[in-house]
């Protein structure tokens, strides 16, 4: 039962605040005029004039006669014509042409595949792809030997090609929120890859052994997938740090969980989880554990009372609607849309404990209903 809110007329509340609108707008005039007749204004003026000058590194002497600001925008535009200046602004915008001529950026729905003139350019460093209607990455994708960074979030990609094992420099790969059901286990050869963000695509039940060469990965995010375990070969990765297995199907956690004992954050909320190992107690720089659900019904007293200065956060589920729709497209979209806020939230949320220097060792995110 939702908490009871008594409306009255909302006429009157209308016409109560337009009125106070219309009291403040009348305000706001009359203080706007007031300071335009003063001489406030114009001392902004020069102020900010003088910030303009300093900011282009004009000298006082340009712009200060006799003690007084001369804001005439001629000193500025003269200033402007400085060789020195040019030079110098020109050697600024030659450095970031040149590091941007690494990054290759890509965005828009009317994108349905990359353009043919990419396959020239395999000295690009970064790949930014977001918000297309790209399916396919095409197998020249291994011609890139440089490629750092591979940024394919927000796309309708349903297959990565064999061929990305050939980025033995990759360090960043992000495919979140597409269409993708499996991994290649040519995965395992970018042995060089530090993040890896398979996050949002609804449909990934199992990741390939082959994952296991990857000891210098810190994160890993394969949250809102279709997980029924932790993967075998993620407790293998023995690096990791960052760990998001959130909104999947867990039923349990493997008791040699222990083993990543370089994991500092854990997300498990949005599982089916019935009870936590008492293996989570042995990870020593584990400082942030999230789980949810009311089938949790076995948390090792241990990690509530933990001294080793763990978050241990318990988020109570929201219910959710259920959306009556006979297109399962549409409700796949739905729920990935759903999940990409959910993230955001988790992100700030996380973001704020971290910044806390005390936090409660137990904390419940409760939603409110409201009947009208």
């Amino acid at each position: 039962m939702g908490h009871q809110v008594i409306i009255f007329d909302f006429s009157v509340i209308r016409g109560l605040w337009e009125t106070r609108v219309k009291k403040s707008k009348e305000r706001q005039r009359k203080e706007k005029e007031r300071l335009e007749q003063s001489a406030l204004e114009k001392i902004k003026q020069e102020w900010n004039f003088i910030l303009e000058c300093r900011k282009k590194g004009i000298p006082q002497s340009k712009y200060l006669k006799n003690g007084f600001v001369d804001t005439n925008e001629k000193n500025l535009d003269t200033h402007g014509k400085n060789p020195q200046l040019k030079e110098s602004h020109a050697l600024l915008d030659g450095v970031n042409k040149e590091q941007n001529k690494f990054i290759f950026q890509l965005s828009g729905e009317q994108w349905t595949e990359l353009p043919d003139s990419l396959k020239e350019q395999i000295y690009l460093k970064e790949w930014h792809v977001y918000n297309t209607l790209i399916q396919t990455i095409p197998a020249y994708l291994a011609l890139f030997q440089d490629l750092r960074v591979l940024e394919l979030s927000k796309n309708q990609i349903n297959h990565l090609p064999a061929e990305i094992g050939c980025l033995k420099n990759l360090k960043v790969l992000n495919v979140s929120f597409n269409n993708l059901k499996s991994v290649p286990p040519e995965l395992g050869d970018c042995e060089k890859l530090e993040k890896l963000d398979l996050s949002g695509n609804m449909e990934i039940t199992e990741l390939p052994f082959e994952l296991s060469n990857l000891k210098q990965l810190t994160y890993v995010d394969v949250s809102a997938n279709k997980f029924h375990s932790i993967p075998i070969c993620v407790l293998r990765m023995s690096n990791l740090q960052w760990l998001d297995v959130s909104s999947n199907s867990l039923k349990d956690l493997p008791e040699d969980i222990d083993r990543l004992d370089e994991l500092q954050t854990l997300l498990l909320q949005k599982n089916k989880l019935t009870y936590l190992p008492r293996a989570l107690v042995n990870m020593p720089k584990l400082s942030l554990l999230v789980v949810s659900g009311d089938d949790l019904v076995e948390i090792p007293t241990a990690i509530c009372e933990s001294t080793t200065g763990l978050k241990f956060v318990s988020l109570k589920d929201s219910p959710v609607e259920t959306i009556v729709c006979e297109d399962t497209e549409e409700i796949i979209e739905n729920e990935r849309e759903r999940e990409q806020v959910e993230k955001e939230f988790m992100k700030a949320y996380i973001e704020d404990l971290r910044e806390r220097e005390s936090t409660p060792s137990y904390t419940t995110k409760v939603m409110l209903s409201l009947q009208l």
